[in-house]
This record gives structure tokens, C-alpha cells and sequence, in this order.
């Protein structure tokens, strides 16, 4: 695995890491917050504003309720013998109207009449399952009670009747009174509650007997005791007394808080509970937002890193391996191509040959003229160089004064080569080669060799730069085979 490989794997590594540790971080957090939040605020804040509503709406039939057991009228007409049907149709109806309940009635406990708006619905007795509830609480000694039962007087319509007790002055039980409130209308606000607070709300009686819910098929028909994943904490929760208690269970892989709290008035337990995985949803919802957004942009990052580290990794192999001031190969370029080469040359069976070139006299051009003039010398004749070879040799600049051609052929396209290019450097125009004001003039002597299954590169050059000092010993400006 390559540096640049390892530098954008650790730093992806690194990002995704780091990225998806912090989003991992915040949902745990926020869950947290949100579990405190329910426990500590939310649960409580609206278990105490819906106990506020449901008293707002069952005391007042409760209160009405009361001032009919207190009514003078009641009071006499009951005594008076219940005379005069018309009378107590009159005063059922106005409550009624005024009120704006579902019922009103009265149960005369001298003649077992059960008298409502429209005049007597029966007489209650003991053999009657309907009438139960009048019995069950003439013998429990309440002042008021509430009862859910279906409503004989209005097709059997599920209703909470609010019973208070008729006495007179001397205390004598003069029968039972009180309003009907339409169990619909009550679930109807109860799914209201939830809708508004996004919580499931219900009322229990003390032995855990649910009285008032939003899905009216479980009024009286389930305990809580029996309802999945209550059972465990529902003899605590129906021991609530006048403080409010939280509890919280697992039902079906969700984790839900209860809390719950007595009322008094009612004697009934108000249960509001909120499933935390509901709320954690938008949570997680946001989790995955982040992840995907993050991924994205974790993605976009290590793109760019990639190509600005391939682009200043490609700008850096070509300043290690180009000569800067020729632009041509340098030294070390030369013998990685030079290997490669070989080993492909040998396995096709092709010749490979190289030219040492050397510019004559060139430490007099520095010398006399300067290095400035010594470096627009190098750049010309590389220029010379490149526009000579072909497409499959390689240049370089070996070192000073010198240039290493390597060529794909044998030993007399390299000498042809050589002469090219010596030839171009002689012929070449006088304003870039001929120096006129010191008397110099620039040519380039040449060596050339081929390479044998048995050389290395030091052995090539070596045979190259015997050609070439010995061009150099005949008078310079000449190709040498070697």
C-alpha cells in the first residue's frame, strides 16, 4: 500500500469515525434529554393539566348533581307523596336544558320509581341486573358516587351517571338524584387529550377496572391488571394515593412511562402514559438525516482530498524525477525508465542503445559569459535534444554539461540520432549559439552504445563515455560508437 493510499484511508477513516462517534453521541444524548423530559416534564406537566380538564368537566355535573340533592323542590315534591307527574318532568328537563347534560333523573326510595324527563322510566328493583349499581349504593353510605352503565332511557346509551344521595331536614334517605353525562362525548375529550398532548390517556376505578377511555369498547370490560405490560406495576399504580407516581414498563420492545394520580372527587385514577420510542422517532429520524447528510459530505471531503493530494503528488514525482531547468528527465527518472525498459526489451527481443552527449567547452561559456547565458545554453540545446528523438526514446539531463538519451534500437539508429542532433546544435542560429563577442562557438560531442544481455547501467554508460572522450580526443563535435 502506497503512502497516498494509507494518508486518504486514514484520513477517511478518521472522518467516518470521528463523524459517526459525534451522531452517535448527540442521538444518545437527546435521548437522554428526552427520557428526563418525560419524566420530570412533560408527563407530569400534562397528567396535572388534563387532571385540571377532566375535573373541570365531571365536577361540574358532580356540583350540579349536589345542588339537586340540596333543592327544596326535590325535597318536597318527594315528601308530598311524588304528586303531580309534570312537576318532576319539568324540573328533570330544565336541568337538563340548562346544563346542557345527556340525563337527569330521580329514584324515589319510598316508591322505587325511577323518574327522568320523560316521566317513569320503571321501577328498580333487586331482581333487575340494571338496578344494581341504585342498591350497591344505597348500602355503601357515599354522599355521591360515579357509575358507568348503559342508559335504559336513551337506548341503552353508555353513559356516567353522577348519583348523589336525597335526604331531608331530619336525615331521612328520600331516594338517589343526580345527571347522565354521554360516555361518547367523554371518550370523544379523552381522545382529544391524547390527540393534543400525544399521549395515551385513560381512567381506572380502585380496583383497576377501566371507567373512561377513549375506545369505548374497553370501558368496563378490561382491569388494569390484565392489560399487556401492566400487570407487573398495576397494584402500585391503584395504591396511588394523594401524591402522583411514575413508573415506566416494556411492552412489545417500546418502553413506556406511566404516571398516574388520584382524584379524589371521582375516586377514580387518571393514567396518562407516553411511549418514549414514538418520541425518540424524530430522534432517530434525524440520526439517519445526519448520518446520510454527513456521509455525503464525508464523501465530497475525501474526494477532494484525493485529488488535491494525486495533484500535488504527481507535481512533487515530477519535480523528483524532471530536471527543472531543461524540463527534461533527470538522473533518477532515467534509471527507473532505464529498468523497466530493459526488462521489456529483453522479454520482445528488442535492442536498446544509449548516446552520452557532452557540450564542448562549456565551463568557458560559464566562465566567460556567466551562468545565465551558461543556463539559456542548456535549455536551446535540450530543446534540440527532444525535437531530434523519437517518440519511444527517453532524455535526460545526466548531470552539468551532459545529456543521457536512451533509444528504443540498435547502435546505428542511436549514431543517426547523435548525428541529428549534433548536426542541429552546429547549424543553429547565431544569436543562440554562436557568441560572438568572446569568440566561442557551441557544439556537442557524442558517444554512443549498445546494450548487451550482460551490461548494467554503469557498465552502458561506461562504454558510452569511452566513445565520447574519445570523439572529444579527434577534435570534438563528433558521434563515437562505443
Amino acid at each position: 500500500m502506497t503512502v497516498r493510499v494509507k494518508l486518504i484511508t486514514a484520513l477517511s477513516l478518521i472522518l467516518v469515525t470521528a463523524f459517526i462517534s459525534l451522531s452517535l453521541f448527540n442521538y444518545n444524548e437527546s435521548r437522554k434529554k428526552i427520557r428526563e423530559d418525560i419524566v420530570n416534564s412533560s408527563l407530569p406537566l400534562t397528567r396535572d393539566n388534563i387532571y385540571s380538564e377532566i375535573q373541570t368537566v365531571l365536577m361540574r355535573p358532580l356540583f350540579v348533581s349536589s345542588l339537586m340533592a340540596s333543592d327544596t323542590f326535590l325535597m318536597d315534591w318527594a315528601s308530598d307523596g311524588e304528586r303531580d307527574l309534570g312537576k318532576i318532568k319539568r324540573y328533570l328537563k330544565e336541568i337538563q336544558d340548562r346544563y346542557g347534560f345527556f340525563s337527569s333523573f330521580f329514584v324515589s326510595a319510598k316508591t322505587g320509581k325511577y323518574y327522568y324527563s320523560g316521566g317513569v322510566l320503571k321501577t328498580v328493583s333487586k331482581q333487575n341486573e340494571h338496578d344494581v349499581w341504585y342498591y350497591d349504593f344505597l348500602r355503601s353510605g357515599e354522599q355521591h358516587d360515579l357509575d358507568v352503565d348503559s342508559n335504559e332511557a336513551a337506548d341503552n346509551i353508555l353513559t356516567v351517571f353522577i348519583n348523589h344521595r336525597l335526604v331531608n331536614e331530619s336525615g331521612e334517605l328520600l331516594g338517589v338524584t343526580g345527571v347522565g353525562l354521554k360516555m361518547g362525548d367523554v371518550s370523544r375529550l379523552l381522545k382529544l387529550f391524547s390527540e393534543k398532548y400525544g399521549k395515551t390517556i385513560f381512567l381506572v376505578d380502585g380496583n383497576g377496572l377501566v371507567q373512561v377511555h377513549h375506545k369505548v369498547g374497553l370501558i368496563e370490560q378490561i382491569n388494569l391488571r390484565h392489560m399487556p405490560g401492566h400487570a407487573k406495576i398495576a397494584t402500585q399504580v391503584l395504591n396511588t394515593s394523594s401524591e402522583p407516581s411514575t413508573y415506566e414498563f416494556e411492552f412489545n420492545g417500546d418502553r413506556i412511562f406511566l404516571t398516574a394520580r388520584y382524584i379524589p372527587e371521582l375516586e377514580w385514577i387518571l393514567i396518562v402514559e407516553q411511549n418514549e420510542t414514538i418520541l425518540l422517532d424524530a430522534a432517530r429520524h434525524n440520526l439517519v438525516r445526519t448520518i446520510i447528510v454527513g456521509g455525503l459530505a464525508t464523501l465530497f471531503i475525501v474526494i477532494l482530498s484525493i485529488l488535491v493530494v494525486n495533484h500535488f503528488q504527481l507535481r512533487l514525482e515530477k519535480q523528483a524525477e524532471t530536471d527543472e531547468l531543461t524540463g527534461l528527465g533527470n538522473r533518477r527518472s532515467f534509471e527507473r525508465y532505464f529498468e523497466s525498459t530493459v526488462v521489456a526489451s529483453t522479454k520482445a527481443n528488442r535492442p536498446l542503445s544509449i548516446i552520452l552527449l557532452d557540450i564542448d567547452g562549456f565551463k568557458l561559456v560559464n566562465d566567460i559569459c556567466g551562468h545565465l547565458e551558461g543556463d539559456r545554453i542548456l535549455k536551446q540545446i535540450s530543446g534540440i535534444v527532444s525535437s531530434s528523438v523519437r517518440g519511444g526514446d527517453f532524455c535526460s539531463r545526466w548531470g552539468g554539461d551532459e545529456f543521457l538519451l536512451l533509444v528504443d534500437g540498435g547502435i546505428d539508429i542511436a549514431f543517426d540520432i547523435a548525428q541529428r542532433i549534433r548536426k542541429g546544435v552546429a547549424n543553429a542560429a547565431e544569436d543562440n549559439f554562436i557568441l560572438n563577442e568572446s569568440g566561442l562557438e557551441i557544439t556537442v560531442s557524442c558517444g554512443v552504445a549498445q546494450y548487451s544481455g550482460e551490461d548494467t547501467l554503469d557498465t552502458l554508460i561506461a562504454r558510452a563515455d569511452k566513445a565520447m572522450y574519445e570523439s572529444k580526443t579527434q577534435g570534438k563535435d563528433m558521434v563515437v560508437k562505443g
